[in-house]
């Protein structure tokens, strides 16, 4: 990434560009940023775009091979060409291209075994955009408020992240919500977000659990029931109470034994909701979160044979949970 940022800040520029990870946001950014670098505004005579599997590969090199119009470079992205993950001509190709070009590939996944990657990261930059730590997104979350003239407390960010799909994408989308809601005030509210937010549905499983372990019934079906308005199935919800009691089951036995980035890479889940895992691990036994998989498990087998329906199967889950 230093790389990266300093080619783009002296607009010194490598032959190639490899854009890779999970975060789409980032990738895009950082996509866009190169290509503007490159060629500045406007300029769409040195630029090219390619996308999918199927690229042909002769049509992609001539337009490599192509010498920029009253430009020092021309720019060709290329995404989602699963090409570090398969064989292609293009390792090959990369050493006789003009240095006039520049390519950016953008990618989700890479080997690292692969011809082009070692390629690309020998002779170009490979970046690898991973999801934001919990640090991380709460300060790139104030810097996007505090241009818009918003803030907001530490613990209502911690609680807005909790509450809102984690992709950076979805995020800036829930925050460009939040600041036209509350046009000519400064200070975002947990009000706020619960008014114009749209909730994950692993966060309203986040609440349910809460509920549950406070033994409130009333308030763990009023949620299920939320849910069954926002037109969540009740098998979808099955499978999430199903992976939220593995995560908890694992933070809890990796508690004390890793960091929270370990942690979050071994059970699947972002770095910035592991806390919020372990916080609610404590509240269970490691017997009643594993009599509630079982149970989570069975109902599901009691769905295939046909014994209850879906909907009803889920409810009476969610009520012994909370009188156990």
């Amino acid at each position: 990434m230093k790389q990266l940022k300093e080619d783009l800040k002296n607009q010194t520029f490598h032959p190639v560009y490899l854009l890779y990870g999970e975060e789409d946001y980032l990738k895009r950014m950082y996509r866009d940023r190169l290509k503007k670098a490159v060629l500045g505004d406007g300029d769409e005579m040195n630029y090219s775009y390619f996308e999918g599997k199927d690229i042909d590969f002769p049509t992609l090199r001539e337009a490599a091979n192509t010498l920029p119009f009253f430009s020092d470079h021309r720019i060709i992205v290329v995404e989602n060409s699963r090409m570090f993950k398969n064989a292609s001509e293009m390792a090959d190709y990369l050493p006789q291209m003009p240095d006039t070009t520049v390519i950016v590939f953008v990618e989700k996944e890479v080997d690292k075994r692969n011809k082009l990657y070692k390629y690309v990261n020998k002779n170009g930059v490979a970046v690898e955009m991973t999801t934001m730590t919990e640090r991380e997104l709460k300060a790139w979350v104030a810097v996007i408020l505090k241009q818009n003239g918003r803030k907001m407390l530490e613990s209502t960010a911690s609680y807005f992240l909790e509450q809102v799909e984690n992709s950076m994408t979805n995020v800036k989308n829930e925050l460009d919500k939040l600041i036209s809601y509350t046009e000519g005030r400064e200070e975002i509210a947990r009000d706020d977000i619960d008014a114009v937010c749209s909730v994950q549905v692993t966060g309203r499983i986040f609440q349910m659990m809460d509920a549950v372990a406070s033994g409130n019934q009333g308030e763990t079906l009023r949620l299920y029931h939320d849910l069954l308005t926002l037109r969540e199935s009740p098998m979808s919800m099955l499978y999430l109470l199903t992976r939220h009691f593995n995560v908890l089951l694992q933070v809890k036995a990796m508690s004390g034994r890793y960091d929270k980035s370990e942690m979050a890479k071994r059970a699947g889940v972002p770095p910035f909701a592991v806390g919020k895992y372990q916080s609610q691990c404590h509240r269970f036994s490691g017997e009643k979160l594993r009599r509630m998989l079982d149970a989570c498990i069975e109902t599901e087998y009691q769905f295939k044979r046909g014994s209850i329906g879906d909907q009803l199967g889920v409810e009476l889950l969610l009520i012994s949970f909370a009188q156990s």
